[in-house]
């Protein structure tokens, strides 16, 4: 039997689980009896299998004082850091403001976050971290700032793979392909030509659900991955085989 099976239920914190992707992973944790402890600026409503704490985790102050409240409150176990923004713009017309807050959510957030929970993970010698990167760090028009935040997650990654494995703590990330969530679809609606030209080019032709992306989480925070830090796992239906290096 694990040390994890002998303790009581898992405590697992999620940014950005009220809706998308994160709401997926908090569903799919949930039923396989973690508790849930959510971040997000929204509420996500009746049905929600876990607490949510209403912050703008973009907001150094506001996610400075929640993260103390939570870990005061709670001994976490597992960190899914999820939550993110995209701003759409060529780079001629990046701003400031658009840098600035995709950096911040991005970036900063996922670090402050993880510095958060290490205490405790330390402590007990035992921790799972799971950051959400994206295909998007691969190449995508439109998308310089948050293709490079997440090419940071990625990197983020693995140098905490190396740095916290020592202490039995597990660092991986899922890189999302286009999944089908609001924010991509704000971007990509259904029907157009350019989402359709899109499908066309992934090799499982389809776009993905948010309980593709939840499955690939569930794995990296499981027992069964104890031996496995510092990846990256795409979910993507084979559209980054396109654009991986060689």
């Amino acid at each position: 039997m694990s040390e994890q099976s002998l303790r009581t239920t898992p405590v697992t914190l999620i940014t950005g689980a009220s809706r998308g992707i994160g709401f997926a992973i908090a569903m799919r944790l949930a039923q396989a009896g973690h508790s849930i402890i959510n971040l997000s600026r929204s509420d996500p409503g009746a049905g929600f299998p876990g607490v949510t704490y209403r912050v703008d985790l973009g907001h150094a102050t506001e996610r400075t004082a929640v993260l103390k409240r939570v870990t005061a409150e709670h001994a976490i176990d597992n960190l899914v850091n999820n939550a993110a923004i995209v701003r759409l713009n060529p780079i001629e017309l990046v701003s400031t403001e658009d840098l600035q807050k995709q950096i911040d959510l991005n970036l900063q957030a996922p670090v402050q976050c993880t510095q958060a929970v290490l205490p405790v993970m330390r402590e007990r010698r035992r921790g799972r971290i799971v950051n959400i990167a994206s295909r998007a760090a691969l190449g995508k028009e439109g998308r310089s700032i948050y293709g490079a935040t997440k090419a940071a997650i990625a990197s983020l990654t693995r140098t905490w793979a190396l740095e916290l494995g020592r202490d039995g703590i597990t660092v991986n990330a899922v890189a999302p392909g286009p999944i089908d969530t609001e924010m991509f679809l704000s971007a990509n609606p259904r029907e157009s030509a350019a989402t359709q030209a899109l499908i066309a080019t992934i090799p499982m032709r389809r776009i993905g659900k948010p309980e593709d992306v939840a499955a690939a989480v569930a794995f990296f925070l499981s027992d069964d991955a104890s031996f496995v830090t510092g990846q990256l796992l795409y979910v993507c239906g084979g559209l980054s085989v396109y654009s991986a290096p060689m």
